[in-house]
């Protein structure tokens, strides 16, 4: 083998392996990498505790155990997974729509976790939420 077939044997096996990544990097769900909602949940929060204090204003929320918690302006509790199922994202509370964001790619989730705008297409995992004065219990 001479030295040109040799640099155009390498140049090709590169080139394979680099458009087999950015392949891979464009699913849905980046290679499976999107973490798993939590199951068998039952968590408790008292909302009078400084980490969950944001829990006291409507519209606030707070992250816990891989759960985003939230206040709705109408004074509500929503709990859903904190994981984007697009690619994993963290997603946040916009309080003025009651609705779940990802600032990554920019999906959009109804307060009960279902897809409102993609790229995202499965939904967030719902929790149940029950208060009992300043305590709160997240089931599901």
């Amino acid at each position: 083998m001479d030295r040109k077939e040799f640099l155009s044997q390498i140049g090709l096996g590169s080139a394979g392996m680099f458009l087999f990544s950015c392949l891979g990097g464009c699913s849905k769900t980046a290679g499976g990498n999107v973490a798993q909602a939590p199951s068998n949940v039952n968590l408790t929060v008292d909302i009078t505790s400084s980490a969950y204090s944001a829990l006291q204003t409507n519209g606030g929320y707070v992250y816990v155990n891989g759960i985003i918690i939230a206040k709705t302006t109408t004074g509500n509790y929503l709990a859903v997974s904190q994981a984007c199922t697009h690619q994993g994202a963290t997603v946040v509370f916009e309080s003025n729509s009651s609705m779940f964001y990802c600032p990554s790619h920019g999906s959009m989730f109804n307060a009960n976790g279902s897809v409102a705008n993609g790229p995202a297409s499965a939904p967030l995992k719902q929790y149940t939420v029950t208060a009992n004065g300043n305590v709160l219990t997240i089931t599901g």
